[in-house]
């Protein structure tokens, strides 16, 4: 059984599904509301579930394989031939990814049909499940992706989607006249993005340090180089190879740290909670906090 050709799948089904809802999906809500929800919930959903099936499909194709990793090369992304540099657009398929992929569609197609009824009357009820769609196409390019650069997009992509959903309400105001919601998206974004500092400064460090972004490559050249502890200069100064490492690491925990909310990024957390109920369970419950 080998059904790796079937990977895209996991990225194209979301992507309709923000397509149908972003473009006209409000046009079926506006022309007749209990048809058109149903229209535009349940064919986000079925996006999702699609989503579902090809994970449950790449899940077998691995088992069936032995585990061993598959790559499956889509585009040249990044190509700079005078450099010798090249970022492929490209699917990792190994069982920390799938175990994810499963997570992530499974789990958010459950939200998906528990959002129907949730955000039933709603005004904005198409544009909620584009951002649930969106935020799956992006958390499956970070589980998927077969660089750290691709990572990197699929990681700023939910940092998007948090900022939008948390958002959702973002023209309701509390009896105090305080913009709840509103301040709990900025006061996401802001914090997740010095995290996320941290993952860009780790991701040079990388490229320096190993001349690839890709994830393979890196991880063959680190082995080797620490078996021969060879230094490396930075700016002239020599420094030792296991002092990059760590640095590369700690940047890397403080990223994650970031996503996580973890001390001491966690303080955009319980605000997030003034979003509606299914963005706590699918973002912060379930999935982005926990790729974090």
């Amino acid at each position: 059984m080998n059904t790796f050709s079937l990977a895209p799948l996991l990225l194209i089904f979301p992507v309709i599904g923000v397509l149908f809802n972003g473009f006209v999906g409000r046009r079926f809500v506006d022309a007749d509301r209990k048809m058109g929800e149903k229209w535009s919930g349940w064919f986000g959903t079925m996006m999702a579930f699609g989503a579902f099936l090809t994970a449950v499909s790449l899940f077998y194709s691995l088992q069936a394989h032995d585990y061993h990793v598959e790559i499956i090369h889509l585009f040249n992304w990044i190509d700079i031939p005078s450099a010798s540099f090249t970022v492929p657009w490209a699917m990792r398929v190994d069982t920390l990814s799938v175990t994810m992929m499963l997570v992530v569609t499974g789990v958010g197609s459950l939200i998906h049909i528990y959002a129907i009824g949730y955000m039933h009357g709603d005004q904005d009820f198409s544009r909620f499940f584009a951002y649930l769609n969106l935020f799956l196409f992006f958390m499956l390019i970070l589980v998927s992706g077969s660089s750290y650069l691709m990572l990197f997009v699929g990681w700023e992509g939910v940092g998007l989607c948090s900022f939008l959903l948390i958002g959702f309400w973002f023209d309701r105001v509390d009896k105090n006249g305080v913009w709840k919601n509103a301040n709990a998206a900025r006061k996401a974004f802001v914090v997740n993005r010095v995290g996320d500092f941290g993952m860009v400064l780790a991701i040079i460090l990388t490229f320096w340090a190993f001349g690839s972004l890709e994830f393979d490559p890196v991880f063959d050249t680190a082995l080797e180089m620490f078996e021969s502890a060879e230094p490396l200069f930075l700016f002239g100064q020599e420094i030792a190879f296991g002092t990059v490492i760590t640095a590369i690491t700690a940047l890397f925990l403080l990223g994650a740290t970031g996503k996580s909310a973890q001390i001491p990024l966690y303080v955009w957390l319980p605000d997030a909670m003034a979003g509606p109920t299914p963005v706590s369970a699918l973002i912060h419950a379930a999935t982005m906090v926990a790729a974090g």
